[in-house]
């Protein structure tokens, strides 16, 4: 299983989600918000464009981790991934 991990390295949330996709197995692209300029911008495309943010934009929440996964399902449910 191959997934995109947007988040920051800062966030407790976006480590555990490392770890536990790490253990499973999985081949992961680590998209660091806070320590690359690029990925930051493709963050908040995604997050101002993505029916999975509707909830989150306007709010003072990130919403990382988000995990692509291979097949291009954009989600923010670990469970969802570990599950592929």
């Amino acid at each position: 299983m191959k997934v995109t991990v947007i988040g920051s390295h800062l966030c407790p949330d976006t480590l555990a989600a490392l770890n536990q996709l790490t253990a499973a197995g999985a081949e992961v692209d680590f998209k660091d918000i806070l320590s690359c300029h690029a990925d930051l911008k493709a963050y908040l495309k995604l997050r101002e464009t993505h029916e999975i943010y509707a909830e989150i934009r306007g709010t003072e929440r990130l919403g990382v981790p988000c995990m692509i996964c291979e097949d291009g399902t954009v989600t923010m449910d670990l469970n969802e991934v570990l599950k592929k």
